[in-house]
């Protein structure tokens, strides 16, 4: 006990401060009730931990940062549901900022990957000014009835580069044609429904 004492004097530790630190189970507890001075000292006690994890998932320091604030505030609102029988405030908290953190960069990998496939189908489709006419001027019904009138192969062909709007080449790998026997399907299919459709040169 006496070489505890020595080593916290030595360290420059003063053992009224050490008894005065915030306890943080403590700290939810009191949040839990609406106390704003606790969930300042909780505040002052968290956060730069739970930034520094926050960072090493997040790895964007503004992100991290928004991360941060979004954690916080969620202690704020649901500090209830901490149980200290379940484990220390410290897990409960930096739990609540892993789950936040990998949500985020979930979120923007899905955001990113939706981008991507956008430009993809964008830059990858040929341009096709037939198509486009056709796209811009029918009504259901007699889209239907007009492709009923071309061959199998040119109606198959169609639907799924327009309608489940599959490129070119991807057509031609799920029907296991080649990409210049598709191309040719589909622009006679598609002469054929702008003639049908009544649809101008």
């Amino acid at each position: 006990m006496v070489m505890a004492e020595r080593v916290r004097r030595i360290a420059g530790v003063d053992t009224a401060d050490e008894a005065r630190a915030p306890d943080p189970e403590a700290l939810l507890l009191q949040v839990a009730r609406g106390d704003e001075g606790a969930f300042e000292r909780l505040y002052e006690l968290v956060s730069a931990p739970v930034f520094g994890l926050v960072r090493r998932i997040v790895r964007d320091p503004a992100q991290s940062e928004e991360v941060t604030q979004e954690v916080l505030l969620e202690l704020w609102r649901t500090a209830a549901r901490f149980s200290p029988e379940r484990g220390s405030a410290m897990t409960w908290v930096m739990t609540l900022a892993h789950r936040r953190a990998v949500d985020r960069v979930r979120s923007a990998q899905s955001a990113t990957d939706r981008e991507d496939r956008a430009y993809r189908r964008e830059t990858s489709r040929p341009f096709d000014e037939v198509a486009e006419q056709v796209g811009t001027r029918l009504e259901h019904e007699q889209v239907r009835r007009c492709l009923s009138s071309l061959t199998d192969l040119q109606r198959e062909s169609v639907e799924l580069a327009y309608y489940r709007g599959l490129t070119y080449r991807e057509v031609a790998e799920l029907l296991d044609t080649p990409l210049g026997t598709i191309k040719t399907r589909l622009r006679d299919g598609l002469i054929r429904m702008r003639d049908c459709l009544g649809v101008a040169r």
